[in-house]
């Protein structure tokens, strides 16, 4: 079983912060580019943010540039999404996704990107 299992999620007060972790079994998440995507109710999903499989390389959507924060441990077989000045808006069951194409950061950051695996996701709730 491929699995991608994401944590971290919860209910936080408006400017704080969480983190989020996306862990994969099964196979080895090093030689995957990751992407984080959000849904909140009543809205389309978006890409949220994505990684190249070294780290070196990364992509934000506009509404969390400078917020968010994206990384990985490979060696933990973990991604992360640091999310600090959380607001409202950002409420969202947040998924993360794996792709072993070869792509760019740029290219992959979309929400119709064929990625080979997803998470089910967790629920990120700003409010006071």
């Amino acid at each position: 079983q491929l699995q991608l299992v994401e944590s971290g999620g919860g209910l936080v007060q408006p400017g704080g912060s969480l983190r989020l972790s996306c862990a994969a079994s099964g196979f080895t998440l090093d030689y995957y580019k990751i992407g984080w995507f959000r849904q909140a109710p009543g809205k389309e999903r978006e890409a949220v943010s994505c990684i190249s499989r070294s780290g070196g390389s990364t992509n934000y959507a506009d509404s969390v540039k400078g917020r968010f924060t994206i990384s990985r441990d490979n060696a933990k077989n973990t991604v992360y999404l640091q999310m600090t000045s959380l607001k409202p808006e950002d409420t969202a069951l947040y998924y993360c996704a794996a792709t072993g194409r070869f792509t760019t950061v740029q290219a992959m950051c979309v929400m119709t990107y064929p990625y080979d695996y997803w998470g089910q996701g967790t629920q990120v709730t700003v409010s006071s």
